[in-house]
């Protein structure tokens, strides 16, 4: 899962900067190749799930997940990310596909239009390396995203530009997010709430709402815990797997995870 082209791309940063103060003649290109270098931050995160859930739809089957990525940004907004997850819903809903992975790549910005008011614009790929049979169709999806907040709460609108999740015909489908993270100032405890509406074009019964509550503690020196309940009004006879689970029922979700 830490496949992933940022590192390298950190690694020709400093590189670079490396190669251009090897000589006196290039101690000023050096400082402010330094001070550019000095304006990037690299973060990495590690989650352990007891089940992967995402806009309320379960994606590894009831069962852990592990997860992990990697956010590199730089100093005027602009950031590149890489985020990836254990998944078993592709087998989980066709026995002749085997896809354990879900590996995400975005890119885009982020700023602020006035004090309290986040804005954040970019694209997102979900890729699902794997084994697919003759005309299946791809659950590779591309999304434009762009959110807007006040002070806790974001709202965030999304759009596929290709076909969503292996839907068939079912490109320029959109997802519609409001979310708040808010202290409550006791015991380093967030209350998290949201909710979603997923409009599946072109698909009959397919549109839903998901909604969660729950809370995060922060312990400090980058590990938190989360506990969270999730549902939604996903039809059954969309969204049951296989294995016969509805994969929109409601549950209980507990995860840690850990930021460098």
């Amino acid at each position: 899962m830490s496949r992933h082209p940022l590192a390298a791309l950190l690694l020709l940063t400093l590189g670079a900067t490396a190669h251009a103060s090897d000589t006196p003649a290039a101690t000023a290109p050096a400082t402010a190749a330094s001070a550019s270098a000095s304006d990037l931050s690299l973060s990495a995160n590690v989650t352990l799930a007891s089940q992967y859930r995402y806009r309320g739809l379960m994606q590894s089957n009831n069962k852990p997940a592990i997860q992990g990525g990697f956010d590199l940004a730089h100093a005027s907004g602009f950031y590149l990310g890489n985020w990836n997850s254990s998944i078993s819903w592709l087998g989980d809903t066709n026995s002749e596909v085997s896809a354990p992975v879900e590996m995400d790549f975005y890119g885009g910005y982020k700023g602020n239009l006035t004090d309290n008011v986040p804005v954040d614009l970019g694209v997102l790929q979900y890729y699902y390396p794997g084994d697919y049979p003759s005309g299946y169709t791809s659950p590779d999806t591309t999304e434009l995203y762009a959110g807007i907040g006040y002070g806790p709460v974001m709202f965030k609108y999304s759009i596929a530009l290709t076909n969503l999740f292996g839907f068939a015909d079912s490109k320029y489908s959109q997802y519609f997010d409001l979310s708040g993270n808010i202290d409550t100032g006791v015991w380093g405890l967030v209350v998290n709430a949201h909710v979603g509406r997923q409009v599946v074009r072109n698909v009959d019964n397919g549109t839903y709402t998901d909604w969660k509550l729950g809370l995060t503690k922060d312990f400090g020196q980058g590990l938190s815990v989360s506990l969270a309940y999730l549902d939604t009004n996903a039809d059954r006879a969309v969204y049951t797997n296989t294995r016969g689970r509805d994969m929109g029922r409601a549950t209980g979700l507990l995860s840690m995870t850990k930021t460098f």
